[in-house]
């Protein structure tokens, strides 16, 4: 049992959050949920000891492992893959080593009476007492099964871990915390960087094989598939659902509708007594009751309303101009670098208003395909646009892109036309940049602040051809929502490049999956896919058996 009690966060004057206490039992799955900016990633940090309260304590039996996998992290090393998942097991090498050595003392010392020699004798009977207790596994094959669940290949596991992308290296970081089997496993955003067979695949251990589990994700199938409990962190203070995440939804909602009926209650109670006053104030015969009701509402403990929900804001991309009637067909289209074969002699056609999703795992050529159609890099075959084609184009590094001396508001100012134009502060409100955040220039954004921009010039722009590769990252669930009903909405041929179950879920009508060096065509939305694909790995299974 781990818990939390009387946890506070101030700085600079403000308090983020103020007498936090909770208790994570074993088998809790936990969904950390809130607004960007309400103190989940801070609260994760405390838990895990990389960050100290301003007030408050966190505490956990002696030897018990917590497990912290925070959102941005990786040293450059030169270990190979293989070698630094192992160093999850260090600390037991470290201890077998020690058990050896000492036992190899004692054999050739004669000091039977010493001090020192007692010490020895302890120090080996409390170390072997410990070791033997831990379960005799494999730990080679343990390291092998969870590479290959997290998505390597066996000819990863030689590579140096400099030679992958942060994603990859953060799976690297994801398979030593699993390895060491915590008693409490924290994650901040783990699925951004997955494919969605190793966010799968992360799903099934998580429930199967950990012992309790605390996640931030924007990702609702995920959260909702894992979890068993909600913490919401709003305004300060926290609300404990024993529900997962689709029932706190729910529960929250109801929350809401109270916290407003008791605040119209209150405010009319308020505006009743202000009138007796103000009416009353200077008649003689009614000094005790008017000086009661002043102190009365001195007193009152003002009922306030959590944040506003800006989920029913909806926002509409504009119409697109009109294209032919096949805005992308591909004919043999294969794409090499060096030796390394990425797709071949893949071909089909996007119809006009077909909205189509780009899956597999990360370096099966998703977001090669896209660039192969965007003209940005050379390929074998014909990739042909469709007469009238105007592309919108959203990949990472948009942000990059964007003009670092702009504020946020002229940014999306100049861009905006006609009606949209009255809509402009709602829209930054929808995307996190109300109130004085709009007037912040591009240069001071973080990362995720500039892709939230970059997403925004993109839904004022009129095309016809949008192209959206892995778009939700940086996005909060309730953004997330705000831009999937503005997809629904958009009458345009559309290609989304995702893991995202959950957004893609109701979003396209066609999957096309990349693997094994080609590209398969699959009819039917993104359910019927997975249906698909787990019959397949099962028929994989048996074949194997």
């Amino acid at each position: 049992m781990i818990a939390a009690d009387g946890l506070s966060v101030e700085f600079g004057g403000t308090t983020l959050f103020k007498d936090v206490t909770f208790v994570v039992n074993e088998k809790d799955r936990i969904a950390l949920m809130g607004k960007n900016g309400a103190g989940k990633s801070t609260l994760l940090k405390i838990l895990a000891g990389a960050r100290q309260p301003s007030a408050g304590r966190v505490s956990a039996p002696k030897d018990a492992v917590i497990a912290y996998l925070p959102q941005h992290l990786m040293t450059e090393n030169t270990r190979t893959v293989f070698e630094e998942a192992s160093l999850a097991y260090s600390n037991i090498h470290e201890m077998e080593r020690r058990i050896q050595e000492i036992n190899d003392e004692l054999g050739v010392r004669t000091d039977y009476e010493s001090d020192e020699y007692s010490r020895l004798i302890e120090e080996v009977s409390t170390l072997s007492e410990k070791f033997y207790t831990i379960e005799d596994i494999n730990y080679d094959a343990e390291v092998e099964k969870i590479l290959l669940g997290l998505g390597f290949v066996r000819e990863d596991f030689t590579r140096p871990t400099g030679d992958f992308s942060g994603g990859w290296r953060m799976r690297i970081e994801l398979a030593k915390i699993l390895l060491q089997k915590p008693d409490l496993i924290l994650l901040d955003e783990p699925t951004n960087h997955m494919d969605i067979e190793s966010i799968q695949w992360l799903e099934e251990f998580l429930i199967n094989s950990a012992k309790a589990v605390i996640v931030i994700s924007h990702d609702r199938a995920f959260v909702d598939n894992i979890t068993t409990r909600t913490i919401e962190v709003t305004m300060g203070r926290i609300y404990d659902y024993k529900v997962n995440y689709s029932k706190y939804l729910e529960l929250r909602k109801e929350r809401r509708e109270q916290q407003q009926k008791q605040y119209d209650d209150q405010q009319k109670m308020i505006a009743d007594n202000m009138e007796f006053i103000e009416r009353f104030k200077g008649t003689y015969s009614k000094t005790l009751q008017v000086q009661s009701r002043v102190k009365m509402l001195e007193k009152l403990e003002l009922v306030e309303i959590d944040e506003e929900d800006t989920s029913a804001l909806r926002l509409k991309f504009p119409p697109s101009p009109r294209a032919g009637s096949y805005p992308v067909i591909a004919e043999g289209v294969s794409k090499s670098y060096g030796d390394h074969l990425v797709y071949q002699n893949a071909s089909f056609t996007i119809e006009r208003g077909e909205r189509v999703a780009f899956v597999g795992k990360n370096g099966e050529g998703k977001s090669t395909m896209v660039k192969s159609i965007m003209k940005e890099i050379d390929h074998e075959g014909t990739l042909t646009l469709g007469h009238n084609v105007m592309i919108g184009y959203f990949a990472q590094n948009q942000a990059s892109l964007l003009d670092e001396e702009l504020t946020v508001f002229q940014t999306i100012d100049d861009v905006a036309k006609g009606d949209i134009r009255t809509k402009i502060k709602d829209i930054l409100g929808a995307f996190m940049f109300g109130g004085d955040n709009s007037t912040k220039k591009v240069k001071v954004l973080s990362g995720g602040e500039r892709t939230r921009l970059a997403m925004i010039k993109l839904l004022l722009e009129p095309v016809n051809l949008l192209i959206l590769d892995e778009p939700t990252n940086h996005l909060d669930l309730k953004t997330k929502d705000i831009l999937k009903e503005a997809l629904k909405d958009y009458d345009g041929t559309l290609i989304v490049v995702s893991h995202d179950r959950d957004f893609l879920d109701g979003l396209v009508s066609k999957v096309y999956e990349f693997g094994n060096k080609r590209v398969k065509e699959h009819l039917g939305d993104i359910k019927y896919f997975l249906e698909v694909k787990k019959m397949e790995n099962l028929r994989e299974i048996e074949r194997k058996n």
